[in-house]
């Protein structure tokens, strides 16, 4: 019997081919020859990849018995992960293998903003002996301002303390008895944003998270603060960082990611207290060893039939036929959920109808994977979920009856906050089609399908709302493809929801939000990239 075929798109170490073991059919070849990758997938099982080859839609189709994509490092913008999934491809990817380089590295920065590293080593270089210009600051007894307390922001802390630093943090998605746990003082951005003496990013890059340290932000900031950046580029509006470090209110900077890469050779590139990096974060020889591995024991579990840890989607799994539908469908419920609420305490995922007498418990890792990613800075995955649930406090449940009203199968997700508030959606598969939609939201029923971009308004009912909704969403040229109200009865609270055609800006959001008088509002992108 034939061994399953296994190709390295890409140079590996010996240590990932160690980790395949003996069982498979190793094959090497370059991956950025296009015409060579295409070939060698013809009877591929497996792929391994990183950074370099691109596995698109066609590279899926040309491998016809592919099971596993697997990049070894924390991305995946070169493996399109939409095509394999509808290939019943397994895409794996190894979400920790770089953590501790990149917390290192972060620290890095922040040792180089605080004694201009850089600046000495190129002045003394070009013959110039410059050490008054060059006092720097020290770290011990300074405060720490962390945005994203993570893994990576975790081990941030961890080090900043051995150093003598006060760590405070902000991170929506973790409790307060967890933060004390790792030394760090949760506090809201603007207090972070004001006592902070080092500031530093490890947040993901969402719609709402970009640029969310901008002139506003600097502004407000302590005059010679150092901020850093090593999570994703955009975070930190790169034009107003510029400006705050010429203007002398920011001390200094070190920066590793870019909105755009590899960066124009703008302002930051011309100030000598800025410290600039092509990306290093993963570029340590443990990183890309531990990555390697990591994905080979993946793809040996994906061989094997088996649910993978690091599988960023679940086809290949031993999941029942009848759950694999809703699998989708819940994680996008718990995106909604995620939006909805500020901090969740408790998730209960409730599935109802015929597919509860199956075995659901990937629908729970589904609605956790879906109410965090969007908010926290690492990949989620269905196995890195509970962890990431567990590091922040976030207990969780699965409730399952065979009963449901109106409909064959109803899952909601109950999100409750430390408040005691609590946040509800709902959604179900229709047709033969199997069209997801969401059927509930605080108690208020409706039906509408879901789209890529949602806006969630509850408010006083009352006549004109709907005009302001579409006026104010015109003024900004978002198009309204689908629109349903709900209501609790006259004069009492609704709720709408609207798709529209686009994304919606923050900004935009509140303008409509404070037009409406709206007591909850949320703007929600299911798109998947």
């Amino acid at each position: 019997m034939s061994k399953p075929v296994v190709i390295l798109a890409e140079n590996l170490s010996p240590a990932t081919v160690e980790a395949l073991g003996p069982d498979f059919e190793v094959r090497q070849v370059d991956g950025t020859d296009r015409p060579a990758l295409i070939a060698a997938l013809a009877d591929a099982d497996a792929v391994l990849v990183r950074s370099a080859t691109q596995i698109d839609a066609e590279a899926v189709s040309a491998a016809p018995n592919l099971k596993i994509v697997a990049r070894a490092g924390v991305g995946l913008d070169n493996v399109d992960v939409s095509a394999a999934t509808k290939a019943g491809v397994m895409v794996v990817n190894a979400p920790t293998s770089n953590i501790v380089s990149a917390a290192e590295l972060t620290m890095a920065h922040l040792l180089a903003s605080a004694r201009f590293l850089g600046t000495g080593n190129s002045s003394l270089k070009e013959g110039r002996w410059e050490r008054k210009r060059l006092t720097g600051v020290e770290l011990y007894e300074k405060t720490l301002g962390i945005i994203g307390l993570g893994r990576i922001g975790g081990l941030v802390a961890e080090r900043a303390r051995a150093f003598g630093m006060r760590v405070v943090g902000y991170d929506p998605y973790i409790s307060a008895a967890r933060a004390a746990q790792m030394g760090v003082t949760v506090v809201d951005l603007d207090e972070l944003v004001e006592t902070a003496d080092f500031l530093t990013v490890h947040m993901p890059k969402t719609p709402e998270t970009v640029g969310m340290i901008g002139a506003e932000q600097f502004a407000r900031m302590k005059p010679g603060v150092r901020v850093v950046n090593v999570a994703r580029g955009g975070i930190i509006d790169e034009e107003a960082l510029a400006e705050a470090v010429a203007s002398g209110r920011v001390g200094g900077a070190g920066i590793d990611v870019w909105s755009q890469e590899p960066p124009e050779h703008g302002p930051l590139m011309e100030l000598d207290a800025v410290n600039v990096t092509p990306h290093l974060g993963a570029s340590t020889d443990e990183a890309q060893e531990k990555a390697g591995i990591a994905v080979a024991k993946s793809v040996r579990l994906a061989l094997a039939g088996e649910l993978v840890p690091d599988a960023v989607n679940v086809a290949g799994g031993r999941i029942d036929e009848d759950v694999r539908p809703g699998i989708p469908l819940v994680e996008r419920l718990g995106r909604i959920a995620g939006a909805l609420a500020d901090t969740v305490t408790h998730l209960e995922v409730a599935v109802k109808g015929e597919i509860a007498s199956k075995d659901v418990a990937a629908l729970k890792l589904s609605a956790l994977k879906g109410l965090f990613r969007d908010h926290v800075s690492v990949p989620v995955s269905y196995v890195n979920a509970p962890v990431l649930a567990e590091e922040r406090g976030v207990s969780s449940e699965l409730v399952t009856s065979e009963q449901a009203d109106g409909f064959r199968n109803v899952i909601t997700l109950t999100a409750s906050t430390p408040t005691g508030a609590r946040v509800s959606v709902s959604g179900t598969l229709t047709g033969p089609k199997q069209i997801q939609k969401l059927i509930e939201v605080n108690g208020f029923e409706l039906e509408i399908p879901l789209t890529d971009n949602l806006l969630i308004f509850q408010y006083v009912d009352r006549p004109g709302v709907i005009g302001v909704f579409g006026q104010a969403l015109g003024r900004n040229q978002i198009n309204i493809a689908g629109m349903q109200v709900s209501r609790a009865g006259e004069g009492g609270e609704a709720l709408s929801v609207l798709a529209v055609d686009s994304p919606v800006t923050a900004e935009v959001v509140q303008t409509v939000a404070a037009a409406a008088d709206a007591s909850q509002v949320a703007a929600v992108n299911l798109t998947e990239d």
